[in-house]
């Protein structure tokens, strides 16, 4: 695969001197992460930004984790991180009381005692330039890449990339070159026999319910996660193959790279901050079989 270039388009051709060796606030990371994927770019269900936190809170360490979890509250913790930095947010919907003993009043305790602040980068970064979504597309070595479900009519934003293999290839191979990149122990394949595979549309997440654009777009196939039951029936009618790799295998993967993406933009910037990546976290679903 080629290396993956970060798209910065809120990227200055050099560092301010007044940026060079500087602390920062939790403020100032929020702002960074708003250049990186506006919030106008999050889906209306979703909550991204601030989950738990003060906004005058010096940053000096962050732990980039896919989920909120007490294993990943408690590693940030352990390793002197101030703020815990996730993909999924702690909170979706309003909070009508906190049980300490449940997700996500667990969490949210715990963070408030041991002063982590929790913040969240969701589809506002599946959408964003540079974000899961085109992590992804150059992961699978996508050329020609282009926004699947535009953002506003935001022809660099949006839901989900498609793009073109350097050569097509058998279903059965591609699925063992996606097994290896994302690190996914399984997959679920919804083909009519092992068609040559071109045009690859992807989607980080749960994207069955973009399966008919997918199709409308040319794409010989969709990758994506949580395909649900009629998803499968509708990818089968429309000829298209679907695979469903897990929703954690491939946001876990996208994310850990941009975890690595924003710690050298914070270097650029001259930020004093670390940018440590949790590498332990595991599926929390547990398959039949499995080792």
């Amino acid at each position: 695969m080629r290396p993956f270039k970060f798209v910065a388009v809120w990227r200055q051709a050099s560092t301010p001197k007044s940026m060079r060796n500087m602390t920062a606030k939790l403020k100032d990371i929020l702002d960074l992460l708003e250049e990186i994927a506006p919030s106008k770019l999050a889906e209306s269900w979703d909550n991204p930004g601030l989950q738990v936190g003060s906004y005058s809170q010096e940053i000096t360490n962050i732990l980039v984790a896919l989920d909120p979890t007490m294993k990943s509250l408690h590693l940030a913790s352990d390793r002197g991180a101030q703020l815990l930095l996730t993909h999924h947010p702690l909170i979706f919907r309003p909070v009508s009381r906190l049980e300490a003993h449940t997700f996500p009043g667990n969490v949210i305790v715990e963070a408030v005692r041991n002063q982590t602040s929790v913040v969240a980068i969701h589809t506002n970064l599946d959408a964003a330039q540079g974000g899961i979504n085109d992590i992804l597309a150059n992961l699978l070595g996508l050329q020609d890449v282009h926004v699947l479900e535009r953002k506003n009519e935001d022809a660099e934003s949006g839901l989900g990339r498609i793009g073109t293999l350097p050569q097509a290839v058998s279903l059965s191979d591609l699925a063992k070159d996606i097994k290896k990149v994302l690190g996914a122990e399984r997959l679920a394949i919804i083909s009519e026999g092992n068609p040559m595979v071109h045009h690859l549309a992807v989607v980080g997440g749960a994207g069955g319910n973009l399966v008919s654009l997918a199709s409308q777009r040319g794409a010989d196939l969709l990758l994506t996660g949580d395909v649900g039951h009629h998803q499968a029936l509708e990818a089968k009618s429309l000829g298209i193959a679907l695979i469903d790799s897990g929703h954690f295998h491939m946001e876990k993967t996208a994310f850990g790279i941009f975890g690595r993406h924003l710690r050298d933009e914070l270097v650029f910037r001259g930020w004093e901050i670390t940018v440590e990546v949790d590498e332990g976290e595991v599926d929390p679903l547990e398959y039949s079989g499995q080792q």
